[in-house]
């Protein structure tokens, strides 16, 4: 399994430990992170031979940081991968749960559907409901349950190759771009319960969103996953006949 990991703060010790006690191997991707995580993760991982840190030298976005770690798991023979946020609000213990349904059917991505609790931001709960209408449009209700949740399993081969014929889904637009790319290429997704926990900063939480310059990408995004729909159209229309 994989977790991108760009100065997630406290949280990330827990997650990293967490995720060891459901899995083997994890790896951590550290995305150029200016704070001190990168020599803390590595101490952690000099004393655990199933935990291996990768340091990227510079903040390439989640999506690269993911691209780097799948593309090295798939040189190594990996044939999926589950990701998941450094910062704790995806929850480990659905680990086996959902690399058990990916390895009974190993053609789909299993995605999480967020569950929520009463303390979630309603702006991000109801924020993310336009991108995941876009999302269903531009994949013609292919099943997607929510398109920004980025706990999920991964084939890899599709994904890497989706990946490296364009040069977008390199930062924030990586999570709601792979699954309708990957829905275009057949890809069928399965969609599981998973609760999210938003921290707040005293208790440790870290959050690199930005409103204004995400949500500009995530428009310019779906303008460019609107144009590659209309042009896919006939090849979706005849698939969901089928």
């Amino acid at each position: 399994m994989l977790i991108p990991s760009y100065n997630p703060g406290p949280k990330v010790h827990d997650t990293v430990r967490a995720a060891r006690a459901q899995w083997a191997p994890v790896w951590v991707v550290v995305d150029g992170s200016t704070d001190d995580s990168a020599e803390r993760l590595g101490t952690m991982a000099a004393q655990d031979p199933q935990l291996r840190i990768i340091v990227l030298p510079e903040n390439r976005g989640k999506g690269a940081a993911v691209l780097e770690g799948i593309t090295l798991a798939a040189a190594e023979g990996y044939t999926h991968a589950l990701t998941m946020d450094s910062d704790g609000q995806h929850p480990a213990d659905l680990i086996p749960a959902f690399m058990r349904v990916s390895q009974e059917q190993p053609d789909a991505m299993v995605l999480g559907k967020p569950v929520f609790d009463a303390d979630a931001p309603r702006l991000r709960v109801n924020g993310r409901k336009l991108s995941n209408g876009w999302a269903h449009l531009e994949t013609l209700w292919a099943g997607i349950g929510d398109s920004l949740y980025g706990f999920r399993v991964y084939p890899i081969a599709p994904l890497v190759r989706i990946m490296r014929n364009q040069r977008f889904m390199r930062r924030f637009d990586f999570d709601p771009e792979a699954v309708v790319r990957l829905c275009w290429a057949g890809v069928a997704p399965i969609n599981l319960d998973a609760p999210v926990r938003y921290f707040r900063n005293e208790d440790g939480g870290v959050s690199h969103f930005n409103y204004l310059r995400d949500n500009a990408l995530l428009t310019w995004m779906h303008t460019r996953l609107f144009l590659g729909f209309v042009l896919r159209l006939p090849l979706l229309i005849l698939r969901k006949l089928r």
